[in-house]
């Protein structure tokens, strides 16, 4: 019988064993991975205990109901849930989101997706293996999205989507409308599932809707950041479960004749 994301995200919201077992065998990888990326430099394990300690409380919403698309959705949520921890220096110079949508506005989906990608901290290579794209391709859109962007301010300095690139997140995470898509339909597309019809009619909403191009470049975030993730063995999880007070199950020592 196979346990899915699904059953752990009930059995988490209903304080049961298996839930946390599940989750802690199989996104304290994932959770490293976070705290590796943003908050460099820093105790990852540290991060992730304040984490831990944050959604053990009752009815915490990491776990409500993610239909349709339950476990890469669970992961971008829990990005989300794990970046409200981590502080973020002030930027030297702010952009809004507004002025960055404006700017931009001529790019395609795709050199947007590039540049919000740098916002998110990925450099050229890492970015491209997110897209499919070649470093080069990847580099030059964002070499075009900084002058498009260096015409509308008067103050701009190459890095300055990186140093806004938490503001900027937040910004777009909460400009959703009533026509925005959900996680399955970018899933589809990055997965290669997607209908021409259905990703051009994805394309064209995205392609102007900042909520969506984030919500995109998440999604094609944790593709990567799953890729080649091995979850906990026995002994290193039992750390992790000893200080949320979870049980480690007992071992059957019934062996089939």
């Amino acid at each position: 019988m196979v346990y899915t994301c699904y059953e752990m995200i009930g059995d988490c919201r209903a304080a049961k064993p298996e839930g946390w077992r599940y989750f802690i065998s199989n996104y304290i990888p994932v959770m490293r991975r976070l705290a590796a990326h943003y908050n460099p430099g820093s105790d990852g394990d540290r991060l992730i205990e304040r984490v831990l300690t944050e959604i053990r409380r009752p009815a915490h919403p990491l776990f409500a109901s993610l239909d349709p698309a339950p476990e890469r959705w669970f992961i971008a949520r829990l990005r989300q849930t794990m970046l409200v921890e981590i502080s973020a220096a002030e930027p030297e110079m702010e952009v809004s989101l507004e002025t960055v949508a404006e700017a931009l506005a001529p790019l395609t989906l795709t050199q947007k997706l590039a540049a919000w990608l740098e916002a998110m901290g990925y450099d050229a290579a890492a970015a491209g293996a997110m897209l499919r794209m070649a470093p080069a391709t990847v580099e030059k859109a964002r070499v075009q999205a900084g002058e498009a962007l260096r015409g509308k301010i008067d103050n701009w300095s190459r890095t300055l989507l990186i140093e806004n690139g938490r503001r900027l997140g937040k910004a777009a995470a909460g400009a959703s409308t009533k026509d925005c898509v959900g996680p399955k339909v970018f899933l589809d597309v990055l997965d290669g599932r997607a209908t021409w019809q259905g990703r051009e009619e994805m394309e064209r909403h995205a392609g102007a809707c900042w909520h969506c191009i984030d919500h995109f470049a998440r999604m094609a975030e944790v593709i990567e950041l799953l890729r080649g993730l091995k979850p906990l063995d026995d002994s290193e999880a039992a750390p992790w479960l000893k200080a949320i007070g979870v049980s480690q199950p007992r071992k059957s020592f019934w062996k089939r004749p």
